[in-house]
Parts: C-alpha cells; structure tokens; sequence
C-alpha cells in the first residue's frame, strides 16, 4: 500500500468514526426512578441522565397518572448539561413517567419509563 492509499484509508476511518459522535442520539443512562421500580412518596425526585448534553428548555416530563390522565412537570435547572430533573407530589398507585430530550445535535429522541408509588 502506498503511502497516499494509506493516508486516504486514515483520512477516511476518522472521518466515519468522527461522524458516530455528530450524529449521536441523547440515550437514557440512568434515571430515577428506575423502570419497573418502587419509589416512596409522596415526594418524588425525578432525575434522568443522557449519554450526551440535552436542551432543557425545549426537552419535556409528563406523568401519565394512575386513572389515566397526563400531567405535565415543571424541568428543575439543569443540575449538568446531560441531566433533566423534576419533582412531583403523587399518592400511591402506578405511573408511566414520559420524556422528550432534545440533544444539542438537534436530534429529539422520546422513553417512558413505568414505575410505581407505594
């Protein structure tokens, strides 16, 4: 291989590589609470991490609340550029928390995540 075919095949893989993290989705780390898990109330932290930096002005929380109906939640301050934090009062009963991230690539990416109250 000659030195301009290797350069070329260089110049390529680190194009391609450098591309994955352009065009990277904000993905769900972690959150609390868990998905399928338990929390204690009434006083409910809601935290979610990405894998990347999210908006939090144009990002979203819901509640889909045990009779069915949606409440929005109020985004806390952004505790660090990856994070989207809320609090909620919630009586015992099940819960599907919605999430709508909207990662600094302009990309929105949306998860639900189902737990319970005791």
């Amino acid at each position: 291989m000659t030195k301009k075919n290797l350069l070329g095949a260089l110049l390529v893989t680190c194009l391609v590589a450098a591309s994955q993290f352009a065009f990277a989705h904000a993905v769900l780390v972690s959150s609390t609470p868990k998905a399928h898990g338990s929390v204690h109330g009434p006083s409910i932290e809601v935290d979610l991490k990405f894998n990347s930096r999210v908006d939090g002005t144009r990002s979203s929380l819901s509640l889909v609340m045990p009779g069915g109906g949606v409440q929005s939640l109020s985004l806390g301050k952004q505790a660090a550029p990856n994070e989207l934090d809320a609090h909620a009062q919630l009586v015992p009963g099940k819960y599907t928390l919605r999430w709508t991230a909207l990662a600094t690539d302009g990309h929105i990416t949306r998860g639900e995540l189902p737990f319970t109250v005791e």
